[in-house]
């Protein structure tokens, strides 16, 4: 149990509530929306999906935190974390990298061709993610991307095909993300300079990166009303929408450029809430539908 416990903390387990809310709703509307005749497991279908977003979520953590080992032990923020501490050796926490890579293809293979061609794919986006920072500044929306394949994951899955309404979804989790990661930033922002290492916040004031997070934010908020809209959302379903929208702005109000203490949950807290209460909402709407 010991050794669970630090592979959950290795890979943040507890942050799989960013993506996978969004993957829950794109997976419940390609069922909903599937051809009378059409013959589906959603139970199995489900299990599978959701497999695969945890697998892929280990890979993704697991190996950034192996690719960020040396940067994280010179880093008083993160020197505690499981690699640099020593809980966790390099070569096992590579080697756990590379079971869950495994696994994670492997369980694609079991749903559809497209979804097993695509797995590869899949994994180097999540994987490059880890090493953006060392020369690009758009780290923050390479995470956003690597977070925003899960709801067109989802719906491949179901419907072995690409669609409109998925891809839009991804684009409010990648600008969503994106944003409340430019956020989380700002408390390394001295630290990256002083390395070399890339982010908005490195790059630019604190100001000035928060009018980009809110930028971002608000290219979400309106992504998620055309997403709405194409779906034909009922009021529920706009309910979850406006809460949504209305944590976005919250989290603003509790971060400024002279007020950065609430960093820790406006990142965790608020953005977890803001995931859950639209797909709780979405889902129960599209279903009543």
């Amino acid at each position: 149990m010991n050794a669970i416990s630090k592979y959950g903390r290795l890979v943040k387990f507890s942050h799989t509530i960013f993506a996978m809310p969004f993957a829950l709703m794109s997976f419940t509307y390609a069922v909903k929306t599937m051809p009378a005749d059409a013959t589906l497991n959603v139970w199995v279908l489900l299990v599978q999906v959701v497999l695969c977003m945890v697998f892929a979520r280990n890979v993704a953590m697991g190996f950034n935190r192996w690719a960020d080992r040396d940067i994280d032990a010179k880093n008083p923020r993160t020197a505690q974390r499981e690699i640099p501490a020593g809980e966790i050796s390099p070569r096992a926490a590579i080697t756990f990298v590379a079971i869950n890579a495994v696994a994670f293809v492997l369980t694609t293979l079991t749903i559809n061709s497209l979804t097993a061609w695509l797995s590869p794919v899949a994994l180097a986006v999540v994987m490059f993610y880890s090493y953006c920072k060392r020369f690009t500044s758009l780290a923050h929306l390479v995470l956003g991307l690597s977070l925003s394949i899960a709801p067109v994951g989802a719906y491949i899955a179901v419907r072995g095909e690409f669609a409109l309404v998925p891809c839009i979804l991804a684009l409010v989790v990648l600008t969503w993300c994106g944003g409340f990661d430019i956020i989380y930033a700002l408390q390394d922002c001295a630290f990256d300079r002083e390395q070399g290492l890339h982010s908005i916040p490195a790059r630019f004031s604190a100001r000035t990166s928060l009018m980009i997070s809110i930028a971002l934010h608000a290219v979400s908020v309106a992504s998620l009303v055309w997403f709405m809209t194409e779906v034909g959302a009922n009021w529920l379903m706009w309910c979850g929408a406006a809460v949504f929208a209305s944590i976005l702005v919250l989290e603003h109000i509790l971060v400024t450029p002279t007020r950065q203490r609430n960093i820790g949950i406006a990142f965790g807290t608020l953005n977890g809430l803001a995931s859950l209460s639209l797909a709780v909402l979405f889902i129960v709407g599209l279903l009543l539908l």
